[in-house]
């Protein structure tokens, strides 16, 4: 299962067998089942997953106690709290796993010695986070452009699979609406 981090980084930089090998020696194979957390809010955020198989959510809990998704991982997508992996601080989310998942996991610790030990490894990083940097401006752009009803349409044909696979309320909450609204919408676009 973990060559599909060999593919996945193969799509940015070169990294030999022998060298992937090697890079593989510093994470942690982890089985999570469904709806185990990974990390809890206020926790420090020591480790970044690469997920194998499954999916994961980063999510926090607003004042008025709904939580509020803000990022889903699945298979060959990275996740964790970027700033508070950087800065080795308690997490602001949480991240828990929706479905029985499988997880490649690197410490702070460990990525920094595999970086300086693989330098294309700084480059596939590069590639990595600019790729979700980019995702991430077009959903804000989204969430101030479009109605409700377009996000959910422009979602459903970029991420179908999110639909069959995530929880409806989680994904309401991904997209900033309430459960019975977005029940309203599917019955509306199941009609057509």
């Amino acid at each position: 299962m973990a060559h599909s981090l060999h593919q996945h980084i193969k799509k940015f930089v070169n990294v030999s067998e022998a060298d992937f090998a090697e890079i593989l020696l510093f994470f942690e194979v982890l089985s999570v089942k469904k709806k185990e957390m990974l990390m809890n809010e206020g926790q420090h955020c020591k480790r970044h997953f690469f997920v194998l198989k499954g999916c994961l959510r980063l999510f926090f809990m607003k004042e008025t106690g709904i939580e509020q998704t803000t990022q889903f991982a699945i298979e060959n997508w990275w996740m964790t709290d970027n700033l508070a992996f950087l800065e080795q601080r308690p997490s602001s989310f949480a991240i828990q796993a929706i479905e029985q998942s499988e997880v490649l996991a690197i410490s702070y610790e460990a990525q920094e010695k595999m970086l300086s030990q693989f330098p294309q490894m700084e480059r596939y990083f590069r590639k990595v986070y600019e790729k979700a940097f980019a995702a991430s401006q077009l959903r804000i752009k989204y969430i101030n452009d479009y109605s409700r009803e377009e996000m959910y349409i422009y979602f459903a044909k970029v991420q179908p699979t999110f639909l069959q696979r995530v929880p409806q309320y989680m994904l309401a909450s991904y997209l900033g609406f309430t459960t019975e609204y977005l029940s309203e919408i599917k019955k509306k676009h199941l009609g057509k």
